[in-house]
């Protein structure tokens, strides 16, 4: 083999590592992004069966038995949480608030879910309202190590939130 030709060949084994290398960060990249969007989706998947089971409940405590035709009927606003039930058998939504607890699902990760459950009012549900409405609202948060990122040299948790709004209705 002469000189032009190891040269040749060497610039084609130096082109070739550098396309190698190029396509294993592309892969490396898409797996990150492919781990990110899988735990995400579970967190997403949780708050949302976490809000769809408190919608199967009762609005509230005083209406298991007898559906409740005025405001002073329903549980007061400081008093929304469980009156003696534990999760998961809780009977009505107010339970629900102030939940804290850990799901561990298998081949994925551990997250945190803790749950808010308040009055608001219907033109503005973001705001939560100290007295009594016909609507509550309830508010999942869910975080898991899978969802810490680096950011300039910062550790930052990022959260999934999601909310609903749930109104009383008696007819």
């Amino acid at each position: 083999m002469n000189g032009g030709q190891m040269m040749i060949t060497i610039g084609a084994l130096m082109l070739l590592s550098i396309v190698i290398l190029r396509v294993n960060i592309g892969n490396l990249n898409t797996n990150e992004v492919l781990i990110e969007s899988k735990v995400e989706i579970l967190a997403t998947s949780l708050a949302n069966s976490i809000i769809e089971e408190a919608f199967t409940k009762e609005f509230d405590e005083n209406t298991l038995s007898t559906p409740a035709e005025l405001l002073s009927n329903l549980t007061p606003a400081t008093s929304l949480k469980p009156e003696g039930e534990t999760y998961p058998n809780f009977d009505d939504m107010d339970d629900f608030n102030g939940l804290d607890i850990f799901k561990d699902i298998p081949g994925g990760d551990n997250y945190e879910i803790i749950c808010t459950v308040e009055y608001v009012d219907p033109a503005n549900p973001e705001i939560a309202s100290a007295i009594r409405t016909w609507n509550k609202k309830i508010t999942v948060k869910v975080t898991s190590k899978g969802m810490t990122q680096i950011l300039n040299d910062q550790t930052i948790q990022d959260t999934i939130k999601m909310s609903s709004v749930r109104s009383y209705w008696y007819f």
